[in-house]
Parts: C-alpha cells; structure tokens; sequence
C-alpha cells in the first residue's frame, strides 16, 4: 500500500484545525502542521481526486499532491521528526535523537505508516490527562493506538494490563515495535476494532480516534467501561464538544472536565 501526501497551504490557525478536521472524515489519517502548510497522509486506495479537491477549493486554498511508498516513509519522517516534550511529564523521542530526558517518562517509537507522534495536540491532551488518572494496577483499553504511544505510557504509570486495538495493518505492526523497543510486556496489540473485544470490560478506556468513531461506538464504550472508571476521549475540537458530551451523558457517562488546545478538547468521563 502506498499513502497520497497532500500539502496545502495554509497560514491562518483556525482553517488549518477546520481542515484537519474534514479531511479525517474523508479518510487522512495523519498530519503535519508547520507556519504555513498542513501536510496530510491518506492510503491511496482512499484517495478521491474530485472530492479532495472540492473541500480544498472550498477554502480557496492552493496543494500538492505526493506519491509516498512504504519503503520511503522511515527517511521522509526521520528528516522531520523531532523530539516531543510534555513539559514535567513525559518525552517522545526516536532512538537517533541525542537528546538527555529530564522528565520522569521517556518513550522511543519509530511511527513508520503509522500515525501518532505525539506532536498532535489531542496526543499532548490525552497525554496531560493520563497523568492524574489512577493507572495503578487498571486494566487498560487503547482504543485507536497507532503508534502504541498512549498504551505504552498507561503501562509505565503502572497498569496491570494495557489492550490496544487498531484496524490498521500497519498501525498494528508499528505499535507492537514500539511496545518491544519501550519493554511493554503488558501492553497485548490486537488488529480490528472495538467488536474484537466485546467480551472484555476496563477501567480506563483511552479513545483518541475522531468524532464520527467516538458516537458510533459510545454506547459500546460505556459497557465496556467498569462502574467507577474513566474514558478519556480527543480527537476532536471545540466545536465538537457539545454533541459529544451530550451523547455521552446519555449512555450514562458523567463528564469530568474538557481541556483544550489549539481549539482541540480532550474530555474525560466517568461511570
């Protein structure tokens, strides 16, 4: 499989997360955001030519388009990966970054065709939200892991057992590296979606994916979560918090708190 690379110009803050948003819908899987260009990764069999194009003359915006095979996807983000740092909590770096970690948890990944670096804003919000929920001795769903980065954290802050599905082949393949490279001998990674583990319950449930996902699966969520537990979701912006937390009230989640930024939220709830 080989991945279409969009690069669209784009300077204006508020555009460029409108059109994150939109272009997940149409199946782009990963992004890059610079001063003035949106980078956007999407499997070439998902690719519409007329479609991308429409949303994108929508907003008046000017792109290229880049043939991305597998096999050149390790040089292409080892030219632009740098270092992540969640600021007293926890760094995201590649193995060939020279870089002395002085926060308490360290995590090394190659994404490969996986998406999920941690420079994301939803990433760094699931990520500052871990950090004071009670991972000590829970058990543990990633819902949506790509490269493995949040299983891999709940197991260093001390979950008994961390499940992480993703339907994405490579997603797959890339988050059982990276829970090798990390010592995660408790993180399982499973291929498919939320049905593969129907049978199982949890008491945290991280779900970082997109909101069109997130209510599909909501009600499945809620009874897979344990009386007492926390779902945190992200993936989404500001504007999507209403919907989203009015379905999950509805399900019988209460809402903890919403944190936001760059106008993306991440919403913890509990049971």
């Amino acid at each position: 499989m080989q991945y279409i690379q969009t690069i669209i110009e784009i300077e204006e803050n508020e555009i460029r997360e409108l059109m994150i948003a939109r272009l997940s819908e149409l199946g782009y899987e990963g992004f890059e955001e610079n001063e003035q260009t949106l980078i956007a990764y999407i499997p070439e069999a998902d690719y519409n030519v007329d479609t991308i194009m429409s949303l994108i003359g929508e907003y008046g915006l000017k792109s290229t388009n880049n043939i991305i095979p597998k096999q050149n996807w390790n040089a292409l983000w080892e030219g632009n990966f740098q270092p992540v740092i969640v600021e007293g909590f926890c760094t995201i770096k590649a193995d060939f970054h020279e870089l002395v970690t002085a926060t308490p948890y360290e995590i090394i990944i190659t994404p490969k065709m996986s998406f999920g670096t941690g420079h994301h804003a939803t990433t760094q919000l699931m990520m500052m939200q871990m950090s004071h929920l009670p991972f000590t001795e829970a058990k543990v769903l990633d819902f949506g892991t790509g490269t493995g980065i949040l299983a891999i954290l709940a197991h260093m802050l001390g979950a008994s057992s961390v499940l992480a599905i993703d339907n994405d082949e490579w997603s797959y393949e890339n988050a059982t590296e990276n829970a090798g490279r990390n010592n995660s001998n408790n993180v399982t990674i499973k291929q498919g979606s939320l049905d593969i583990v129907a049978a199982e319950t949890f008491d945290i449930i991280l779900a970082n994916i997109n909101r069109h996902i997130l209510l599909q699966y909501m009600p499945q969520l809620y009874s897979q979560l344990n009386e007492g537990g926390h779902i945190l979701m992200s993936g989404l912006l500001k504007e999507d918090e209403q919907i989203i937390v009015a379905a999950a009230i509805e399900t019988g989640l209460k809402m903890v708190n919403v944190n936001v930024l760059n106008n993306w939220i991440a919403v913890l709830f509990t049971k």
